[in-house]
């Protein structure tokens, strides 16, 4: 009961209905924290932590295509001459027959009422036992719906007249209930547990374009759902965040993520910018304070991602933190990480709730992570920095049209959590990696007249840029974790540029489109060797009744260089969880390895070499058998380029398999 009380009072708290024992929700906690309060695993133990289970996500002799019934649904209009563009661009999120595997797994088991939770690339949501791994359930989505989430679902505990729930969302644009026990299509919510997300209202005459890629949010009898819309062309559907009934999936509410005329930030677009503006969307996670009903949601960047002349102003809700009534949707209030983002630094990672320590008071926070590096803690209540944030000048556009914000917002205590500059002394050089590698890199930058600059710097014409953060970042969608016993908050980021430039589109909906004489990363892509100095990925503990970092370590290492150079730090896409037992867990790098660090001092404690990328959030839970385990997808595949060798999740316990 103790611990219980200690996370509502921090504002951490699940439903009484859920166990502490469980994984119930992405973040464990509707704010996001990622701590577990299972401490039977511990720094004095962890290394006889050994596999106990795995499952396998691929089907036994998939076929190489499954059925799809191509075309739009019924009662969608079809392709028009002012929407061909979005509707030529978007289909490719829906091929007229389906591969077998949709796209990577970057899934986030939950655990909650007994069962283990999983959505796959296979276009499957299965229940297992969390203590064997064994498939209790399957349910396939229908041919027309895409795959599931690929990072996950969400568990509703039901109430006295309603069973428990599983929900999620598909790559097509359907949001589907099914019964939690059963796997069954539970027959109050829209038509047999599917409902059809793509109203006339989000579509605005487009059909094509709109499905889910993260799971949803559940606040009391309401699931809340963000989007996955196009980056290009400027014009497709909405990214506009719902909330609906849970038992019957009716919706409750809408917030324009783009707002409307009259709505607060409609003055920061320009005339009628905003119409048919697509992008500006939450492809990534909310969360919520439950004493407070306050849903905070992470939006994306207006498309076209890369060239906004067609939008001159800060574009609002563009890259920035909503809060936002939970049982309304009524604007609260809002911060914008990134003005008139040209840099597809989306926000997407968890807004991770706290309660900070500050000047002797006692401040209830949220924290966001970006692209960009830059952390921000905000007062979730009123939505003003905790600690100071300034308004600096960066560089001008140089491409005819473009209007570049004169200045971006900054944090001022809490260094960034990547590069974010780059000039040839940083160059990858002996002794930290191969006289081969540095001679390769100096190469690269030199034949290609590659460009050089701080963070927020445009892209050029008609040159390369080379660019830090990447549009993968720093941090990513893995976002942080939170220990409130230590007042530590754990973010994995990389140091791994983008090659970036702007060239004459030749016609199309915009001037410019990206592109150039060399593209994609910083990095001997053969060997996936940066081309700046090591360290390539790190892992940093945020104290956060201070802002400053408490200590940071590489994550990941280069197998291929001579023993001597491995530990590089490696690219990463994924996160953190923390534990009670004084642990982080974190998989994410290119390099298959699932870690664990003590959670005061990083010190690495264990790893174990899996068969893919673990490119994933883990979790952990206690069993019926009594015993705690952490669970990791690896999958491979991501923006890393990783080869797709397995498609598993696996669980370790003390010893092992029974």
């Amino acid at each position: 009961m103790r611990i219980v009380l200690a996370l509502v009072w921090l504002g951490l708290a699940v439903s009484p209905a859920l166990s502490q024992t469980d994984w119930p929700t992405y973040g464990h906690d509707a704010g996001g924290a990622r701590f577990s309060p299972l401490a039977d695993i511990t720094p004095q133990n962890v290394a006889n932590l050994k596999v106990a289970w795995v499952y396998h996500m691929k089907p036994a002799n998939a076929p190489e295509t499954l059925p799809a019934t191509p075309g739009p649904r019924p009662g969608q209009p079809p392709a028009t001459p002012d929407n061909a563009a979005a509707q030529a661009a978007a289909e490719g999120m829906r091929p007229t027959r389906r591969p077998a595997r949709f796209a990577q797994s970057e899934v986030t088991p939950i655990v909650a009422g007994g069962l283990m939770y999983v959505s796959t690339p296979y276009y499957k949501v299965v229940a297992l036992d969390p203590a064997s791994g064994k498939e209790v359930w399957s349910y396939t989505t229908p041919a027309d719906a895409g795959a599931p989430s690929l990072r996950g679902v969400e568990y509703w505990p039901g109430d006295a007249q309603h069973p428990a729930e599983i929900l999620f969302g598909t790559r097509d644009g359907l949001l589907i209930a099914l019964d939690a026990k059963t796997g069954k299509g539970v027959a109050g919510f829209g038509a047999g547990g599917i409902l059809d997300m793509r109203t006339p209202e989000i579509m605005s005459g487009f059909t094509r374009g709109f499905g889910m890629t993260s799971p949803p949010l559940v606040y009391k009898n309401l699931v809340i759902t963000g989007s996955a819309v196009q980056e290009s062309p400027s014009q497709g559907p909405y990214g506009d965040v719902r909330a609906w009934d849970v038992t019957t999936g009716k919706l409750v509410w809408t917030f324009h993520s783009i707002p409307r005329p009259g709505e607060t930030g409609h003055d920061t677009w320009s005339g009628d910018d905003w119409v048919k503006r697509s992008g500006t969307n939450v492809w990534g996670f909310m969360t919520v304070d439950l004493a407070r009903g306050i849903v905070y949601m992470p939006f994306g960047t207006p498309s076209y991602d890369r060239f906004g002349a067609d939008r001159p102003g800060n574009g609002l809700f563009g890259t920035a933190l909503v809060a936002a009534d939970a049982n309304t949707g009524k604007l609260l209030w809002y911060f914008q990480v990134v003005h008139h983002d040209m840099w597809d630094y989306d926000l997407e990672a968890p807004p991770v709730l706290m309660d900070i320590r500050h000047e002797g008071k006692t401040i209830p926070a949220v924290a966001i992570v970006s692209k960009s590096s830059y952390v921000f803690f905000l007062d979730r209540v009123t939505g003003k920095p905790i600690y100071p944030v300034e308004e600096r000048p960066v560089p001008p556009s140089n491409v005819p049209g473009e209007k570049a914000s004169p200045t971006q917002p900054v944090a001022v205590v809490t260094p960034p959590v990547s590069r974010v500059d780059f000039t040839m002394a940083d160059i990858a050089a002996a002794p930290l990696v191969t006289p081969e590698h540095e001679a390769f890199c100096r190469a690269l930058v030199k034949d290609n007249h590659l460009l050089m600059g701080p963070v927020f710097t445009p892209l050029p014409k008609e040159q390369v840029l080379i660019s830090f953060p990447s549009a993968i970042g720093g941090p990513n969608w893995g976002g942080a974790s939170y220990n409130p016993s230590l007042g530590y908050m754990y973010v994995n980021s990389q140091d791994l540029a983008q090659l970036e430039g702007l060239v004459p589109a030749d016609g199309g909906s915009y001037p410019y489109r990206m592109g150039g004489s060399v593209g994609g990363r910083f990095w001997d892509a053969d060997n996936k060797l940066p081309c700046q100095q090591p360290p390539w990925g790190q892992l940093y503990a945020v104290n956060v009744n201070t802002g400053k970092i408490a200590w940071k370590v590489k994550l990941g290492v280069t197998d291929s260089f001579p023993p001597a150079l491995q530990n590089t730090g490696r690219p990463n896409i994924g996160g953190s969880i923390a534990t009670a037992g004084g642990l982080v867990f974190v998989g994410a790098t290119d390099d298959s390895r699932f870690w664990a660090f003590d959670a005061k001092t990083g010190a690495e404690l264990w790893h174990y070499k899996l068969g893919a990328a673990a490119h994933a959030v883990p979790a952990t839970y206690k069993a019926a058998d009594g015993r705690q385990y952490v669970v990791i997808a690896s999958a491979g595949g991501t923006f890393l380029n990783d080869p797709i060798t397995d498609d598993s999740i696996t669980a370790f316990a003390l010893g092992g398999a029974k």
